[in-house]
């Protein structure tokens, strides 16, 4: 048997090294969820998108309403922008900490 992880180090600093955006990514926070796979975003550049769910995302990480999330809007129509990450409660709490979001 393997013990459990020692989880002190990580709570000593509280600041975790988080992803964050690219050059063509945004941090948005989900405000509606659309059905499906499509949510709607409210987007740190002050736009309002309809948010896509990658298959690769749509069963492994549920994503509901006021998660912080990073979105990449596509290139052809700026309206709508593709769900990349979703971060947990305290990441979010962090990024809000930090200035990155409000």
């Amino acid at each position: 048997m393997s013990s459990p992880p020692n989880q002190a180090m990580s709570e000593e600093s509280g600041r975790r090294n988080l992803r964050m955006p690219n050059d063509d990514e945004v941090f948005a926070v989900v405000t509606e969820h659309l059905g499906g796979n499509h949510v709607r975003l409210q987007c740190a550049d002050g736009k309002t998108r309809m948010g896509r769910i990658p298959g690769r995302m749509k069963f492994r990480t549920w994503i509901n309403e006021d998660d912080v999330v990073l979105a990449e809007p596509w290139d052809w129509q700026d309206e709508k922008a593709n769900v990349e990450w979703r971060y947990d409660g305290q990441a979010a709490d962090q990024l809000r900490r930090e200035g990155h979001i409000e």
